[in-house]
């Protein structure tokens, strides 16, 4: 523990956390912020020596004023405690202050303590705690860091060059973003791949002259929704089912598709027809109450699926947004893949839901979630409000809209982890058809009504159909009383076995096979945690990096590759297939953390890397060069009437002659989407284009901009407006 006799040197990484801590702590400490990294590998060499492996640090030159201003505060300071972020890279950057102020003799650091401390929020409570347990910098940490950043620099700085020179000058490649890239790549060329396939679901509403309201379906909601008419959906022929799953082998693992044995129009029609000649009886009636319990705190991974599916924010955004919310000491750190929360956390979160909604809200245990992934760091804590009492309000007031919707998203999901389960009761109909005989007389006379039928009745065929009817109705809404997830009651009559139902209408409806989907950020970043592919910290700068170096372009949120990318992709899987690839990044991920942990050592694991990589640089010089595909669309050149093509550059599509070099004439490539714009168009021919924000992002205006502001950010919005 420090006394009060002492000056104490606290050393941060920003001057908005330095600012917050600043209000904990008293007069004897001085904070100062070191403003990120000091040291950083030098932008102009490889930076590393590639026997040793050991990096050749430079001082950052923009940070030599922040590094001054440490300087000064350590000649003050009888105590110099470094405060940087619990992580690795945190630590990395504490390192490098320590050697920092080492290397400096006039500072004489060896006769002063130079301490490291650690803490999950920015709370008094937690900064006195840290300052009674300080110790020294965790080498293990570092070296992991260490690992990293040499694994990076030598796969950017020496496959890079190789993409100059077999695809195009300016390109670039990352040992993880790669594989995000080809992720992507895979999934465009699945969804090429994939046939769709028609099929047919078949339809029949029921009418059950005595429905009533089931007991349970006492909401307003519920009664608004119920009806006498009930729609079964065929699920049975003759005891056999009719849906059929598939799986297909995708690059990132197994896609089920379902559909059903009616693969043709004329097979549905005839079922429908058939079905309509039958009486139909209730067969069973299931009641079952299921319950419902809240997810685990977020991780790094799950906010940014989260706050990408609700909000739009790019994973960048998120973390950016989360890191201002943490220095501001509105929640626990942000950088995390653990679910666990601490127990005096806990403990208020309980009192708060006991006090706010009652003991029928509280859980009856208190819940405690483990994580999925197998390395995770369950030293750190999941994502948490720091005070339960800080409202949404309270944020934004103090720091704006945004903020205060991605905390209100943490605090809920937090606050949801020790409330009730939610209870629903699920009703399954089943509905058998009943044999009917046509007699001579065509009269129809259901099967069972022995005394009406005659010798000479006939049966009209034996098929047998099943058909099912589903609802639910929400008992007790528990946890999802605070949460987003909105369950509309959907009631059904009350059935009862045994009970006969005519058919009012039976309808035959089309569908057709859909190809797995495209990537959006959220499961795109769900799929690299779920394959091991980097680390809480590194997802965000993974998308933006793909994004930023055209590789990738979105479509309604959803990332396709470029030429660009495919074509850096397809260089890199075919000369680099044992570095591009999921299980090998993986596994680096693995050693990475076998060194955090003390059992390797880094420098052996970057060299058997090394010599690997070493090898693909030598077999390169002769491979192919990787020829960009271009589209050629039915407009000709100005200059030599050659086709003209679609091409990509630093800036994104543009026009070009096919013919370029000989011939290089261009222009800026116009995306026309077939809509007149709703606002000019008619009197000024104002067309819908898409366009991009400074930021980049797509969006829908008016050909005729900056004269007509005509805008809209989703194609769905522009649908009503086609002719």
């Amino acid at each position: 523990m420090f006394t009060k006799i002492m000056k104490n040197l606290v050393i941060v990484e920003s001057p908005t956390k330095a600012r917050t801590i600043g209000r904990f702590l008293s007069g004897d400490y001085i904070i100062k912020a070191s403003m990120g990294h000091i040291f950083d590998l030098p932008k102009s060499k490889l930076g590393v020596d590639e026997k040793t492996f050991e990096p050749a640090y430079e001082i950052v030159s923009e940070k030599r004023m922040a590094i001054a201003d440490l300087k000064d505060g350590s000649k003050k300071a009888d105590a110099i405690i470094i405060a940087t972020d619990p992580d690795r890279e945190g630590e990395a950057i504490a390192s490098h202050i320590k050697d920092m102020l080492a290397q400096d003799k006039k500072l004489n650091i060896k006769n002063k303590k130079v301490l490291r401390i650690v803490f999950h929020e920015i709370t008094k409570e937690a900064i006195e705690d840290a300052l009674k347990s300080p110790r020294d910098i965790d080498e293990a940490l570092v070296n992991a860091q260490t690992a990293r950043r040499v694994l990076d620099r030598l796969v950017g700085y020496k496959i890079s060059p190789v993409l100059w020179q077999k695809v195009r000058r300016g390109l670039s490649a990352g040992r993880v973003q790669s594989v995000a890239l080809r992720l992507i790549v895979e999934r465009e060329r699945e969804i090429e791949k994939f046939k769709k396939e028609k099929y047919y679901t078949i339809t029949a509403v029921m009418v059950n002259p005595k429905s009533q309201i089931t007991p349970a379906s006492t909401s307003e909601a519920g009664r608004a929704n119920n009806k006498e008419e009930t729609e079964f959906e065929l699920i049975e022929i003759n005891s056999e089912k009719i849906e059929i799953q598939q799986a297909l082998e995708l690059y990132d693992g197994q896609y089920r598709i379902t559909k059903s044995s009616l693969d043709s129009e004329k097979k549905a029609k005839d079922v429908a027809q058939e079905l309509n000649k039958k009486n139909f009886v209730v067969s069973d009636v299931l009641k079952k109450e299921t319950r419902r319990s809240p997810y685990p705190p977020y991780t790094t991974s799950t906010l940014q699926q989260d706050a990408s599916r609700r909000f739009g924010f790019p994973g960048r955004r998120t973390m950016s947004l989360a890191q201002k919310l943490y220095e501001e000491g509105f929640i626990t750190y942000h950088r995390t893949d653990s679910v666990s929360m601490a127990q005096s956390a806990v403990v208020l979160m309980r009192k708060f839901v006991e006090v706010k909604f009652g003991n029928k809200y509280l859980s009856s245990r208190v819940r405690v979630y483990k994580t999925k992934q197998k390395l995770a760091q369950e030293a750190h804590e999941a994502i948490r409000p720091t005070r339960i009492q800080n409202s949404e309000s309270i944020v934004q007031n103090e720091l704006g809209r945004d903020f205060a919707k991605l905390y209100e998203l943490i605090w809920t999901r937090a606050v949801a982890t020790q409330m009730a389960d939610a209870v629903i009761e699920s009703t399954t109909v089943i509905v058998d058809s009943k044999k009917v005989i046509l007699s001579e007389a065509s009269n129809v006379i259901p099967s069972g009504n022995e005394e009406s039928q005659d010798s000479s009745a006939k049966p009209q065929n034996d098929n047998r159909y099943r058909l099912r009817a589903s609802g639910s109705v929400l008992l007790f809404d528990g946890f999802l009383k605070i949460t987003p997830q909105i369950l509309s009651d959907n009631i059904l009559p009350d059935f009862k076995t045994g009970e006969n139902l005519t058919a009012s209408e039976i309808f035959e409806k089309e569908h057709e096979t859909l190809p797995p989907p495209r990537y959006n950020e959220a499961s795109l970043i769900a799929t690299l945690e779920e394959k091991g592919i980097g680390r809480p910290s590194t997802y965000a700068t993974i998308v933006s990096t793909i994004e930023g170096r055209k590789y990738t372009e979105r479509e309604e949120s959803r990332f396709k590759p470029t030429p660009i990318g495919v074509a850096v992709n397809d260089f890199l899987v075919k000369n680099f297939s044992t570095i591009d690839d999921i299980p090998f990044t993986a596994s680096m991920e693995e050693e990475l953390d076998a060194i955090a942990n003390e059992k390797k050592e880094w420098a052996p694991v970057i060299k058997k890397f090394y010599d690997s990589l070493s090898a693909s640089l030598k077999d390169v010089k002769s491979a192919d060069r990787m020829k960009i595909l271009t589209e050629e669309i039915d407009e000709e050149c100005p200059t030599c009437s050659a086709p003209l093509v679609i091409r990509y550059g630093k800036f994104g599509k543009f026009l070009s002659c096919s013919t370029f070099p000989d011939c290089k004439f261009t222009k800026p490539f116009v995306e026309e989407i077939g809509i007149v714009c709703p606002k000019c168009g008619k009197e000024k021919g104002g067309q819908v284009i898409t366009r991009k924000t400074r930021k980049g992002r797509k969006f829908f205006g008016c050909s005729n901009y900056p004269n007509c502001d005509f805008a809209a950010w989703k194609l769905q919005d522009l649908e009503k407006y086609k002719q």
